[in-house]
């Protein structure tokens, strides 16, 4: 972490000297929805907040979850982080970090409350397009440049949720039950990394339980492994309303309480904590640790200095990058007959589906964004062609518009109502109805959609070419809840049945947060297209990838299971489960449980077409640096270095990802089949060749011994495989250790 100069020091020193208890307590709780009180006598200023990950989020009245109504909160629409994810390419991480830095900076605030970075440990989460992985490593290589990034600007990335967030129902009382072993191989990776690598000015507690103890004031969580295991010195904040009692907050090292409600002063940590210290019951000098913590992150962030970054938001460099990003997030899942890429010649060209016309900027909770702008598929394919080609939108299905709700009446809703309404501006529709009652309602939706769909029937047959744009929005990839079920809302898989029916060469795009599920249609097929909510320039990119303009080059950054039993978390039984979710699944989640048990997928981890081919060939592992273990299973010095080519042996350019498993051959514990340890993007010419090296430390080897309370390698052969998916490895080699 940043240390401070001995003048920063002294100045932290001398204001924790002068301030007053109350003062310490206003600086260590809400002052409003997203800020924290000052102290203007010493010209400590207010620390303020906003919400990401997708872009800086809209202002608030202070006290209200109500919007100021002005314009200049209007801003860059970033790709989510699966879309970025998508990419697996570090230096896009790193460039949209700058981007929601800067922009966070512009907007004047200091900390950006993003990454997330759970595990996605099902497809059905809610929030699963605020996260970027089932794999803790992708995460991780990933999350650290984009907290670098964002950090350049002088504004704190606040990494969340702390720790074992994986669902929405529930989320404020719920109890993640997972062995140490999985925990700490799984859950905990990428936050480690996020402080000790990235060096995250800031962490964010979750809303869930982990040991019996709420995230946001767990002593295992926050005292014993933040602070002790990692050395962490940054600032811990609450989850907005995620503090539930005085003396376990004040006692723990958690710094800042925030929440959702408008009594202030009647926060956990505010006049109940002034009573608490008075009492007896807390010692100041907590109170101190805490705002110590604060003061420090005021210095990093240059707060107290006239020389702070002042940021921008809204410039043409930044819709540069996010354009980029968009395009790189792409994922091309199927291609037969080279569908792909379509001619710009086409004359009559048929645009299928309500998501090829929808904006996704404005939804989905916390991550919801006042975009400057956003550009529709419809209208990036539009932006393309140009006049000579007709182009004729038909919508397909039918959404029933979000209804309105009134303001959140504070005295009258419970905490839980509050949070998970005030983050989200979700409107009821039939399909996230519990009861799933057939009423008259329902009935004319059905006819709706029925005669829609026959319209798009008839403007398939007409057309020359034909895209459907389908998938989901923010209806289900939102937080506050989870979804359902895998299976396309909006009765979509009859629609995309029926235009395959007259166009059976029509190309499928799927816009989605989380996989959804296929098995209706997909044989059926011949090109299928992937991408999550790609920021402003999506439409442009997809256009882009469609018409042949940007060759994909995106990878699936978790499984697409057949059907929702096919899930680990599901076939067991244990999501969303009730109070208690028992993670019995233990360390085969995702790819790691369907090559181990040998479960097809539609379309596996790491899964992602180009329009050239790559070939792999002379995989070199140099043994020479292999340590030895000794008899304690435990590592002397290890490193492996590998090399592998990489040949475009295509007729254009592209980009590939070589992605580097490692296997056990033999274990003495359970061990996944096979486990992502290393990536790199190569772009090659075509005819052009590329030696990717790598190498592997102990933890590509490692497994954690709950018994041991260490991560330890066992000696043996182990498997480096290589390969552009989980499931289509291209060369191998073995490694005695």
């Amino acid at each position: 972490m940043k240390k401070l100069s001995i003048e920063q020091e002294h100045h932290v020193k001398s204001l924790l000297e002068q301030l007053t208890l109350e003062e310490k307590i206003g600086m260590i709780h809400g002052n409003g929805l997203f800020k924290t009180a000052g102290v203007e006598r010493l010209l400590i200023p207010e620390l303020k907040f906003a919400d990401g990950p997708m872009g800086v989020r809209n202002d608030f009245e202070n006290a209200k979850w109500k919007t100021n109504g002005l314009s200049y909160d209007f801003v860059s629409y970033l790709p989510s982080n699966t879309s970025i994810a998508s990419s697996w390419n570090k230096e896009v991480a790193y460039q949209v970090g700058q981007v929601l830095g800067e922009e966070a900076r512009g907007r004047g605030k200091d900390m950006i409350l993003a990454p997330g970075i759970n595990v996605k440990r099902s497809p059905l989460c809610g929030r699963n397009f605020e996260y970027m992985s089932e794999d803790p490593y992708l995460i991780k290589e990933l999350a650290v440049p984009l907290i670098k990034g964002v950090q350049e600007a002088d504004v704190a990335a606040c990494v969340k949720h702390f720790a074992a967030n994986s669902q929405e129902t529930k989320r404020l009382e719920v109890e993640a039950i997972i062995d140490d072993r999985a925990f700490r191989e799984l859950y905990l990776p990428a936050f480690k990394a996020a402080v000790e690598e990235g060096e995250s000015y800031s962490i964010m507690g979750a809303y869930n339980r982990y040991k019996g103890e709420h995230c946001c004031h767990s002593k295992c969580l926050l005292d014993d492994i933040l602070r002790e295991e990692w050395d962490y010195d940054g600032v811990v904040i609450s989850d907005w309303g995620g503090v539930h009692d005085t003396e376990q907050a004040a006692n723990t090292s958690l710094d800042i309480e925030m929440s959702v409600t408008d009594n202030f002063d009647e926060y956990f940590m505010a006049n109940p904590l002034i009573e608490a210290v008075k009492s007896g019951k807390v010692l100041e000098e907590q109170i101190d640790k805490k705002v110590r913590r604060i003061l420090t992150l005021m210095e990093r962030l240059h707060m107290f200095s006239e020389e702070r970054k002042s940021g921008s938001y809204n410039t043409p460099e930044h819709r540069a990058v996010i354009r980029k990003a968009s395009e790189e997030g792409v994922v091309l899942l199927k291609n037969e007959e080279n569908r792909l890429p379509l001619s710009k010649k086409v004359k009559k060209l048929a645009v299928i589906g309500q998501n090829g016309d929808m904006i996704h900027s404005n939804g989905g909770g916390s991550a919801e964004i006042k975009a400057l702008y956003e550009i529709s598929p419809l209208l990036g394919i539009n932006m393309l062609l140009g006049g000579n080609t007709k182009i004729q939108y038909a919508p397909g299905y039918y959404i029933e518009p979000k209804k309105e709700e009134s303001d959140v009446n504070w005295q009258e809703s419970s905490l839980e109502d509050i949070v998970n309404r005030s983050g989200s501006s979700e409107g009821v529709t039939p399909e996230n109805t519990k009861d799933n009652q057939v009423d008259e309602h329902v009935i004319v939706e059905h006819k709706k959609r029925k005669e829609l769909r026959e319209e798009a029937v008839k403007v398939a047959k007409e057309a020359d070419e034909v895209i459907i744009i389908g998938g989901l929005n923010h209806d289900y990839d939102t937080e506050g809840a989870d979804r359902n079920d895998l299976i396309l809302p909006y009765e979509q898989d009859e629609l995309i049945k029926a235009v395959l029916e007259v166009k059976p060469e029509a190309v499928i795009v799927i816009i989605s947060g989380s996989p959804v599920e296929m098995r209706q249609w997909e044989k059926n097929a011949k090109a299928i297209v992937w991408t999550s909510y790609a920021g402003m320039e999506g439409g442009t990119a997809l256009a882009r990838v469609l018409f042949g303009d940007v060759n994909p080059s995106g990878k699936l950054p978790e499984s697409f299971p057949i059907t929702i039993t096919d899930s680990p978390a599901h076939c067991i039984g244990e999501f969303p489960g009730d109070l208690e979710v028992h993670h019995t699944e233990g360390i085969n989640i995702g790819y790691r449980y369907y090559s181990t048990k040998k479960v097809p997928t539609q379309f596996c981890f790491g899964h992602g077409l180009s329009y050239t081919t790559f070939a792999y060939e002379d995989l070199v592992i140099d043994n020479s640096l292999v340590g030895r273990i000794n008899d304690n299973t435990e590592r002397d010095s290890v490193k492996i270095t590998g090399q592998v080519r990489i040949t475009n042996i295509g007729n254009q350019r592209g980009a590939e990802v070589v992605q580097i498993y490692v296997s056990p051959v033999e274990s003495k514990v359970e061990r996944p089949e096979i486990e992502l340890k290393g990536f790199e993007k190569v772009s090659l010419e075509p005819g052009e060749s590329k030696i990717v090296t790598f190498s592997l430390d102990s933890s590509a080897f490692s497994y954690y011994d709950a018994e041991e309370k260490a991560f330890v390698v066992e000696p043996g052969k182990y498997t480096i495989r290589v390969g552009s998916s989980c499931e289509d490895i291209r060369v191998e080699a073995d490694v005695i250790l």
